[in-house]
């Protein structure tokens, strides 16, 4: 069973996990090829993004068509939202997405697995899990490694489970032992930032994070992301995927891009 309730490793041989995976480190890190800015690709590599707590049905609403209208790959909000996200998105290609554990991190693992499966059974198909960082910081790693696979083992795959670390609070140390904790549990993501807490998402914290994890695992970047120079650093850092609550601006400038690249590429002849 994914993500068995079990503490997987005893704290020493987690130490042992985490201090390898640390000295295992690249020197340098890759860069990785961006989808062309303003392409379809480009578009579902953006989760589109409303978690304010006075969000209104309405805005919630216009969240959606412009999501089906720019083709994101989902939307991101609230469990209470979730069921209205699934019916304005029927029949579309943009999947819905809720936070779990919002944004402290500290509920306790049986109150997440219970807004998780709360979350599915309304029809959301992606989870955004806030992990138990502060106890991540105490290096109390069992729990935490626990606290995820409560998630994962009521809602596996084909949901897909991020996993936020909020990098802003942890050390490099830390968000090593953070990527390491997640990939043992069977998620599929690990995301830098809530968006809600210090700085978001960083290159150097993407490239950390895309180093640590398995050929199986992706980054999002989240938290600050508003320009698409930012998402394509982003992506060039590792991140397959974005959150953000300025999608449509984005677009918007990628697509002037792709064009003005295109008109270029007419007027010399190339085209």
């Amino acid at each position: 069973m994914e993500g068995e309730m079990t503490t997987r490793y005893t704290q020493e041989e987690w130490r042992t996990i985490i201090d390898e995976a640390e000295r295992h480190l690249p020197d340098s890190f890759p860069q990785y090829n961006a989808p062309t800015p303003g392409t379809l690709d480009f578009a579902k590599c953006i989760d589109h993004t409303l978690l304010k707590l006075d969000a209104t049905k309405e805005q919630i609403d216009q969240l959606c068509d412009e999501a089906r209208r720019h083709e994101f790959q989902s939307v991101c909000v609230r469990l209470s939202w979730v069921e209205r996200a699934v019916q304005n998105l029927r029949e579309s290609n943009v999947a819905v997405a809720c936070v779990v554990g919002f944004h402290e991190g500290t509920y306790s693992a049986s109150e997440k697995a219970k807004e998780a499966s709360m979350a599915v059974a309304a029809g959301a198909l992606e989870l955004d899990m806030v992990i138990n960082y502060p106890l991540l910081k105490q290096q109390r790693y069992s729990q935490v490694y626990t606290d995820i696979a409560a998630v994962r083992n009521i809602t596996p795959h084909p949901i897909v489970l991020k996993v936020i670390l909020e990098t802003s609070e942890l050390s490099k140390f830390d968000i090593v032992a953070g990527c390491k904790l997640a990939e043992a549990a069977n998620a599929d993501f690990v995301k830098t930032s809530t968006g809600f807490g210090g700085q978001g998402a960083t290159e150097e914290n993407v490239r950390l994070m895309k180093s640590v994890i398995g050929p199986n695992m992706k980054v999002k970047a989240s938290g600050g992301v508003k320009t698409v120079n930012e998402c394509v650093a982003m992506m060039e850092a590792g991140a397959e995927r974005i959150g953000t609550s300025n999608g449509v601006w984005i677009m918007k400038e990628a697509r002037t891009l792709l064009e003005d690249v295109t008109h270029s590429a007419v007027d010399s002849g190339r085209y």
